[in-house]
């Protein structure tokens, strides 16, 4: 019977010719790691070669490579990066630190103000004491030539004061000689630079006009010593021999027989002249308290309850 009968045909493996729905096919996805000092090594990882259908699964190549990676790796620094400014940025940074400079409070703005105010006090201050020694009024306008270095003391502080004096006596030096310079510097510098720093910080009336006088003293006695020695005359021994014989013809004529001893004539001389600088540094604090009182400077002296009362 042919039902029965079994044809031995070759067997055949047959793969219909449908094609299959495609997949998008996805890029490789790598897993992102924090960037570390150190850059590591991506570790091997498997991927299939992309096999038609048509071989058999059993002869499928498996392959071996690294996934190129598509950015690099960087070393991070700890330290922070410098900000970057541009032109326009740092033109406006150097402008607003030169305003800040040129403000009335500001470093810059004092200082220029300070240097500009000492030399011009020492310009009038000199030029005064000049014009009055070529004019021969030297004794009319004697108790003004030390105040441009108290009204810079009393600005500025010492270090003002202490300027103003050298630069008076520097711009003497250049315009009358070392003699004129010292002059003043001995007769008015040291007088005005003392009171003014007395009074700068403040201190007592009684103690002011003691320095002062004491100050006046020295610097008379040290330009008669320099006009001594420029007329090559002891002027001081002068003195003395005059003293002491006008007061041994005061005493003869008293009808004392008694005649005094140099000691004596050296401590009476010594006394008038600091009687002399006393009186004058007494008036000298009383005009230049009136002059700082119209100045609108009251605040900044110590005066004395008598003469607050009369001003």
């Amino acid at each position: 019977m042919n039902l029965f009968k079994f044809h031995h045909q070759p067997s055949s493996f047959c793969i219909s010719q449908i094609p299959l729905p495609q997949l998008p096919l996805s890029p490789p996805r790598f897993l992102s790691l924090p960037i570390s000092p150190v850059p590591h090594e991506p570790k091997p990882s498997l991927t299939f070669n992309a096999v038609s259908f048509s071989t058999p699964p059993s002869i499928l190549p498996i392959s071996l490579s690294k996934p190129q990676p598509k950015c690099k790796h960087f070393r991070v620094s700890e330290t922070e990066a410098a900000p970057v400014w541009s032109s326009e940025e740092e033109e406006i940074i150097g402008t607003s630190t030169e305003f800040e400079d040129l403000a009335p409070d500001g470093v810059v703005f004092q200082k220029t103000l300070r240097l500009v105010e000492c030399s011009m006090f020492a310009a009038v201050s000199g030029l005064a004491y000049f014009l009055s020694n070529s004019l021969a009024i030297e004794n009319y306008f004697g108790c003004f030539f030390a105040l441009p270095i108290v009204i810079s003391s009393m600005r500025w502080g010492v270090a003002g004061g202490r300027k103003t004096t050298v630069a008076t006596t520097m711009l003497l030096l250049v315009l009358s000689g070392p003699v004129k310079a010292l002059t003043y510097l001995l007769m008015h510098g040291l007088v005005g630079f003392t009171m003014g720093s007395l009074w700068r910080l403040r201190a007592n009336w009684g103690l002011s006009i003691f320095l002062c006088s004491i100050v006046r003293a020295m610097g008379a006695v040290g330009y008669v010593l320099i006009s001594s020695f420029l007329i090559r005359e002891n002027i001081l021994a002068l003195i003395t021999i005059n003293i002491h014989a006008s007061l041994t013809y005061m005493l003869t004529a008293l009808g004392i027989s008694s005649i005094p001893s140099m000691n004596m004539i050296y401590a009476l001389f010594g006394t008038l002249v600091l009687l002399n600088c006393g009186f004058f540094v007494f008036l000298l604090h009383i005009l230049y308290a009136v002059f700082f009182t119209r100045l609108g400077m009251k605040a900044s002296l110590t005066l004395p309850r008598w003469l607050q009362k009369a001003i």
